[in-house]
């Protein structure tokens, strides 16, 4: 169980109990498989946003796999950069939701109540208080996931073992992301440099893959206040909900960018896929189609799907965002 899920208490256990310090797992040979395995799951994050299992048969596998898990979390927190902590944390929490579904519905639950949430079986249901719930299914906008369409009992929300799962998922990426970075002391992050440089190397390959830029065509003031706000989220690695994804996608695409710009800004996202972005991007784009693609939202529209700022005098005479941009850059009316 340590092995499997590292970030529970049984872990650290196991390591008090093998007598395990710092200073042993980053410079004693003893530990280089854990530190090989720690480098290896935050490779999994940056190439493929999950980190990978191996099947463990000796208690020596065990504790490597154990100890890989905070010498991983030393090097994310020596490099300190937001998108790898955001892109390591979500790892980590996919593979914790894959191992969860292989687990009876006792071993879930003991999980969750690890991570905090408040949540019990009933009658052999999982359930999950409702404040709980809300806290981590907002991030996932499909109507099957709102409070009114699930089944209540007394403030607790009843939820298949695939659904729980996915909201712890959530919970420990966020989690994860709370508790990093570590202070590590300089003599440690000396001894462990050759390490943390190879995942230097890594992140700023990953990044590199995806530094298109703009040519000019935005100006941040001339962008009504709601598509500024969903493009300073995606420049700065917050994941969109799939709404926001479809307005930013369509705004810019109409106002005259191309695919592999717009790809450029989600590429930050900690969950970023490739091809599946690119994908997503093409058919709003109307390029799997052949087609123009699709109309940026209305102004009412972005009100109902909780986008809609508080804006400026402008936005109150307007009720398109196209017109807003109209109106500030002076171009042709585009086709609203």
């Amino acid at each position: 169980m340590a092995a499997r899920f590292p970030f529970l208490d049984a872990a650290s256990q196991l390591a008090r109990e093998q007598k395990v310090d710092i200073e042993s797992l980053i410079s004693s040979e003893t530990f280089a498989d854990a530190r090989i395995r720690g480098v290896d799951r935050l490779e999994n994050a940056l190439e493929r946003s999950e980190v990978n299992y191996i099947p463990l048969t000796s208690p020596y596998e065990h504790l490597m796999e154990v100890m890989s898990y905070p010498y991983a979390r030393m090097i994310v927190s020596i490099i300190d950069d937001r998108f790898l902590t955001k892109r390591y944390a979500l790892s980590e929490a996919v593979r914790m939701n894959r191992l969860l579904g292989e687990e009876q519905q006792s071993t879930v639950l003991n999980i969750a109540r690890a991570l905090n949430v408040n949540s019990t079986l009933d009658d052999d249901r999982l359930k999950m208080h409702f404040a709980d719930f809300l806290r981590f299914s907002t991030r996932i906008k499909s109507q099957e996931w709102k409070l009114v369409n699930s089944e209540l009992d007394n403030g607790y929300v009843f939820l298949t073992h695939e659904k729980f799962d996915r909201l712890l998922q959530n919970a420990l990426q966020d989690r994860i992301e709370s508790e990093l970075p570590l202070k590590v002391p300089d003599e440690y992050a000396s001894v462990m440099s050759k390490d943390v440089q190879r995942i230097k190397n890594i992140l700023e390959n990953t990044k590199s893959k995806f530094e298109t830029k703009f040519s000019g065509e935005l100006v941040n003031e001339q962008l009504p206040p709601c598509i500024r706000t969903l493009l300073d989220n995606a420049l700065h690695a917050v994941n969109l909900p799939h709404s926001g994804r479809f307005a930013l996608v369509s705004f810019l695409h109409t106002i005259g960018m191309n695919s592999e710009q717009i790809l450029a800004l989600f590429s930050q996202s900690p969950d970023f896929d490739e091809s599946k972005s690119m994908y997503q991007i093409k058919h709003i784009t109307g390029e799997l189609n052949n087609t123009d693609g699709y109309t940026p939202p209305e102004c009412h529209t972005m009100k109902s799907n909780g986008l809609c700022i508080e804006g400026d005098n402008l936005c109150t005479k307007i009720n398109h965002p196209l017109t807003y941009y109209r109106i500030k850059t002076g171009a042709p009316r585009p086709q609203e």
